[in-house]
């Protein structure tokens, strides 16, 4: 089978004109013999006709056999085509398969074979969901007509979208693919270029695993130390303040400069108890180990409020608790974005909102500041967006933002949250 199909099969014009030419010549000197030789008075004439009958003839068969020149020599040079570009194919590290608008295989190149485990012969001819997952085949079908009928697609190789393929002994692996159509005279042509992604999925999900377990270290170093500050410094930083109080009630008469030193004294231990204690809650407040994700983000966004001046209002129901690691996690969350409005939006109000659904929990922050371009270059060292992101992707969810300059930013973040041991 070529792989130029119907290259050649329609007469160029200008060799079906000469075509004409020669039959209404042949025609014509037919004609004329005929006649001379139903005539005995035009027998003179019978020389010229059979020269032009002649000549007629012979210019035929040299066009005939200038046709069938070039015919053998397109033939060969499609033939030379033909197998340079079999080869071309054959030599790439991605899989190339071409189907019909029936969806069936016409191009099957040595890389797909090694892929899919199905040799050439054995797919040509063959639908194309022989090579996809039951599961996905509607999906596919629905995409590719859609393409066909607007040209566009949302597959494009190295945007990140992962498919799946199924080999010939019935194993799932994961594809990236790009999609290229192609009109002919006997219908549309579909051409796949698809990439087995296996290596590089089961790296980045090794890689979420070291990255989920590293959060999952970190919190609990934060918490611990949290604990130790809130248990043992503030409690020891409150025992001097109750020893410096009564020494100041048992100064005698006359110690004016002792108490007032005492006094300083007992100023700087409440301001370091507090500090204490705020730092020990920015590391892990005790609210969330202790009573829930509701009163913790209540915590949150009251603080936030006191410290900043900024109003924040809070839609949340008071029933959605979360087990680890989402609690964790939804908190983080908030708490980041908190922090970004307040180092960056120049906002006049909040409003955090969480949600919960059988599958998901998605929470929402928005804020009427000054907004930003989505599109302008990172800041350096601004890693706030990249911190949210990353925390939602750990846990497959998704991070929407929406904003402009002017407009404020809504941050939305989506996680999936399995059904069993969601709840707290």
């Amino acid at each position: 089978m070529s792989l130029f199909p119907h290259v050649g099969d329609a007469m160029p014009k200008r060799r079906r004109s000469v075509a004409i030419v020669l039959a209404v010549m042949a025609s014509l000197t037919l004609l004329a013999a005929v006649h001379l030789a139903s005539n005995p008075e035009s027998l003179p004439g019978l020389p010229l006709i059979a020269a032009l009958a002649a000549a007629t003839c012979g210019i035929a068969w040299l066009v005939a056999l200038r046709d069938a020149a070039r015919d053998k020599a397109g033939k060969q040079a499609l033939e030379g085509a033909d197998a340079r570009l079999a080869g071309l194919l054959d030599s790439a590290m991605d899989a190339i398969i071409t189907v019909d608008s029936e969806q069936h295989v016409i191009l099957y190149n040595k890389a797909a074979e090694k892929i899919f485990g199905w040799p050439t012969r054995e797919m040509l001819g063959q639908p194309l969901t022989r090579l996809i997952p039951q599961r996905h085949q509607g999906a596919h079908g629905e995409q590719l007509s859609r393409f066909g009928l607007t040209g566009t697609t949302s597959r494009r190789m190295g945007d990140g979208t992962v498919l799946y393929g199924r080999r010939a002994n019935g194993e799932e692996f994961p594809l990236e693919a790009s999609i290229s159509q192609l009109d002919t005279a006997h219908g549309k042509l579909f051409t796949v270029i698809l990439r087995d992604v296996t290596e590089r999925v089961r790296a980045n999900e090794e890689l979420s695993a070291f990255a989920s377990a590293a959060h999952a270290i970190r919190e609990s170093e934060k918490t611990r130390i949290a604990r130790e500050l809130h248990d043992e410094l503030a409690q020891s930083l409150t025992a001097i303040k109750m020893d410096a109080t009564w020494i100041r009630a048992a100064l005698p008469q006359g110690s004016d400069f002792v108490k007032a030193k005492l006094d300083d004294m007992l100023e700087l231990l409440d301001t370091t108890v507090a500090a204490t204690r705020r730092i020990a809650s920015d590391l892990r407040p005790l609210l969330l180990d202790d009573l829930g994700l509701v009163p913790a983000i209540q915590w949150l966004t009251h603080n936030f409020s006191q410290r900043h001046g900024v109003p924040c209002r809070l839609s949340l129901d008071e029933d959605v608790e979360l087990g680890e690691p989402y609690a964790t996690a939804v908190f983080r969350i908030v708490q980041e974005s908190l922090v970004n409005v307040a180092k960056h939006a120049g906002a006049s109000q909040v409003h955090v909102r969480i949600d919960k659904t059988d599958a998901a929990v998605i929470l929402e922050v928005a804020d009427d500041g000054a907004g930003f371009a989505p599109d302008a270059p990172r800041k350096p060292n601004s890693l706030g967006l990249m911190g949210l992101r990353e925390r939602a992707r750990l846990l497959q969810g998704t991070v929407d933002i929406d904003t402009a300059p002017g407009r404020g930013t809504r941050v939305r973040v989506n996680i999936p949250v399995p059904e069993k041991g969601d709840a707290a």
